[in-house]
Parts: C-alpha cells; sequence; structure tokens
C-alpha cells in the first residue's frame, strides 16, 4: 500500500514536471522509443472519445463503487484484493483531480508504437490485472 502511495506522489510530481517544463520539449529515455514529454489528454483509456462531465461523473461514480466494494473485500478479510482495488482507486482519483482542475489529464511517458500514458495510468492497470488474477485463482478454487 505504501508502494501505491508513493507512485502516485511520483505521479503529482511528474504531471507538475512535465506541464513546467515539458510543454514544448521532451527527454529521450530510450532513443525514440521512449520518451518523457507532455501531453493533453482529454479522453479515456486507449483515446477513447468520452470526455467533459460525463466522463467525470461516471469516474466519480466508478470510484464510489470501488469504495463500497473496498468495504466488503476487508470485510471478508479479503485484504489482497482490496489493496488491488486502492491501486486503481489511487489512479483513478489521481487523473480525476486532472481533469477537474485542468480539463484534461496530463500523460507523460511516450511509448512509441503505443500510447502515452502517467503513473497513476499504471496503477490502475496492475491493479486491474491483479484484482483480475486474484478473482480466476478464487474461481479454480472453488471449481
Amino acid at each position: 500500500m505504501t508502494f501505491a502511495v508513493f507512485l502516485i506522489i511520483f505521479d503529482r510530481f511528474f504531471k507538475i514536471l512535465s506541464k513546467k517544463f515539458f510543454l514544448n520539449n521532451e527527454i529521450k529515455i530510450i532513443g525514440n522509443f521512449f520518451k518523457f514529454n507532455f501531453e493533453k489528454n482529454y479522453f479515456i483509456a486507449f483515446s477513447i472519445p468520452i470526455s467533459g462531465y460525463i466522463l467525470n461523473i461516471l469516474i466519480i461514480l466508478i470510484i464510489l463503487l470501488l469504495l463500497i466494494l473496498i468495504i466488503k473485500f476487508i470485510q471478508k478479510k479479503q485484504f489482497i484484493s482490496s489493496i488491488y482495488l486502492l491501486f486503481i482507486i489511487l489512479g483513478a482519483s489521481s487523473n480525476l483531480f486532472d481533469r477537474i482542475y485542468y480539463g484534461y489529464v496530463i500523460d507523460y511517458f511516450d511509448l512509441k508504437y503505443f500510447t502515452i500514458f502517467n503513473l497513476a495510468d499504471c496503477l490502475i492497470v496492475f491493479g486491474s490485472i491483479g484484482l483480475l488474477l486474484m478473482l480466476n485463482k478464487k474461481n479454480k478454487i472453488k471449481n
């Protein structure tokens, strides 16, 4: 859990850094393949064209639903699953903050041939994969 909080702090730092200093610049981390720069992301994952108030309301509802699920997981003593949910909530909350404050999400890692993303996105993906693996493992045990 401390690791997730640490990543969110770095996410916020990198977002501020990219917005202030890399508006029209980039740092090549691994040649042209992996770069650090500033990109405004008005849409949701994989550039699905949903934005504005509808997206913000949808994200808030999803975060509230995930908070309810965390409470249920904790009551059932499923602590690992609740930690994965916390990763998703922290990542989504950081990106939601951007959407509300700036009107877009700040992305800063540019992976050529794939996408531009941030650490909050990594937390969401990691939490989602971990949660799916936990649920799949639980279903295999039941069968």
